[in-house]
């Protein structure tokens, strides 16, 4: 099981543009780079909301009422800028290639799972010549909840037709590997991706590495590590 955003492809360009429109259509200054950074991983709607809490003015006492209708029209302007933009501020990592060949050449089944809404997630990876590597994609909205929780980790075992104890989950934030671990699964999480500002070392997992082609590489440690943890 493998994360899209922050592992795969470097997708905060996409969101910068994406949130960009959004703000401007709501009157609203944009947000830097490094603020979303710190934002994505947790689905759309928590980004939005998010980025909504960052922009609202200081005057701006807003009811109930009033913000679910802010949301909405925010979540309609986002999608339609994300749409328009999907992949064109965005590229596929260093070694994401030579590792989803290898884990294929390997025999092994792979599914993306993503928090990024389903309609966003597989025009990105048509767009950057990933989507045939996989068996299944899942997104944000695929299951009833989101990563952290487990639940879309269990799904996706059930999918692949695999046991947890056995799938392993790659990802670059603590959303990836509290998942897993709630799951059951082993993680291997990526150094390069977005951790909400945190190091990503710092979390709790079975490896550590670079690049997926590392990973690829690697599995037999990463299994290795996975065993002595449990004993």
């Amino acid at each position: 099981m493998i994360d899209l955003d922050g592992t795969l492809v470097d997708t905060l360009g996409d969101f910068e543009a994406a949130l960009a429109g959004m703000l401007a259509a709501l009157g609203r200054p944009p947000v830097t780079r490094a603020q979303i950074e710190r934002l994505v991983g947790k689905g759309s709607e928590h980004l939005i909301r998010s980025v909504l809490a960052l922009t609202q003015p200081a005057s701006d006492a807003m009811n109930s009422e009033a913000d679910e209708a802010l949301q909405q029209a925010a979540w309609q302007h986002y999608q339609s800028a994300y749409l328009r933009i999907n992949g064109q501020h965005s590229h596929v990592y260093p070694g994401v290639v030579e590792g989803l060949r290898a884990l294929r050449a390997a025999g092994l089944p792979l599914a993306c799972l993503t928090n990024k809404p389903l309609d966003f997630a597989r025009p990105l990876l048509a767009a950057k010549g990933l989507d045939g590597f996989f068996d299944h994609v899942f997104g944000g909205d695929s299951f009833a909840r989101k990563k952290p929780d487990p639940l879309p980790l269990l799904e996706t075992c059930r999918a692949l037709g695999t046991v947890p104890a056995q799938t392993l989950m790659v990802g670059d934030s603590q959303n990836d590997a509290a998942a897993a671990r709630a799951a059951g699964c082993p993680v291997a999480l990526m150094t390069y991706g977005y951790n909400h500002g945190e190091p990503i070392t710092a979390v709790d997992a079975d490896a550590h590495l670079d690049t997926l082609a590392a990973l690829a590489a690697g599995l037999p440690a990463v299994g290795q590590n996975r065993a002595s943890k449990e004993s």
